[in-house]
């Protein structure tokens, strides 16, 4: 389970057999996780997170968008 990047007690990782997938990250605070794609920037889904949490998760992930697709393409390739 690569980890991408830690902020604000998020967690930002992939799980290593979803690279069939097309590019998305996954993302834990507490005892709450969500999963969203990458093209476009969307959510997937979400299971106990707060709404404010799920925002700023989303907004956290456009704002380190080329490390995350930099590391999913090192990862799961291009």
């Amino acid at each position: 389970m690569p980890e991408v990047f830690r902020q604000e007690g998020f967690v930002f990782f992939f799980y290593m057999n979803e690279g069939h997938e097309p590019a998305h990250i996954h993302v834990r605070k507490g005892g709450g996780f969500a999963k969203f794609w990458m093209e476009p920037i969307e959510l997937d889904f979400a299971a106990g997170m707060k709404t404010q949490e799920i925002a700023r998760a989303e907004r956290l992930i456009v704002e380190h968008e080329q490390l995350i697709r930099s590391k999913w393409n090192e990862i799961f390739g291009a």
